[in-house]
C-alpha cells in the first residue's frame, strides 16, 4: 500500500520561504513522476508542481513559476517543495502526489496534505 506522508507546512509572512517534504513508501520510488497540489478553502485543488521519475525535468504553472521549486531525492524516497516570496494567496492545504507514470499524468495517490499558510 502507497503511503505519502507530508511535513514542513506551518504559518510564515508574505515575502518568506518554507520547504515541504514528503515521503514515500509501499512503492517504488524511483520508477514515478511526483508531484504537488494545494487546495484552498472554498476552492478546487489546484497543480502546484510536477517532476519526472529521474527529477531531470519539472513542471510548475504561471502562478508559482520562478517561487517555487521541486527536487526530489531517489536514495531517501523523500521530494521537496521550496517555496519562497510567498504571498497570502498561496495559503492552502498542499498535498504529495504520487503518479503511475515517468512523467506527471493524471494523479493516483494523495497523501493527507499539510497546511501552509501565509500571513500579510
Amino acid at each position: 500500500q502507497v503511503q505519502l506522508v507530508e511535513s514542513g507546512g506551518g504559518l510564515v509572512q508574505a515575502g518568506g520561504s518554507l520547504r515541504l517534504s514528503c515521503t514515500a513508501s509501499g512503492r517504488t520510488f524511483g520508477l514515478y513522476a511526483m508531484g504537488w497540489f494545494r487546495q484552498a478553502q472554498g476552492k478546487t485543488r489546484e497543480f502546484v508542481a510536477g517532476i519526472d521519475s529521474s527529477g531531470g525535468d519539472t513542471y510548475y504553472p504561471d502562478t508559482v513559476k520562478g517561487r517555487f521549486s521541486i527536487s526530489r531525492d531517489n536514495a531517501k524516497n523523500t521530494m521537496y517543495l521550496q517555496m519562497n516570496n510567498l504571498k497570502p494567496e498561496d495559503t492552502a492545504v498542499y498535498y504529495c502526489i504520487g503518479y503511475r507514470t515517468k512523467i506527471p499524468t493524471t494523479p493516483r495517490d494523495w497523501g493527507q496534505g499539510t497546511q501552509v499558510t501565509v500571513s500579510s
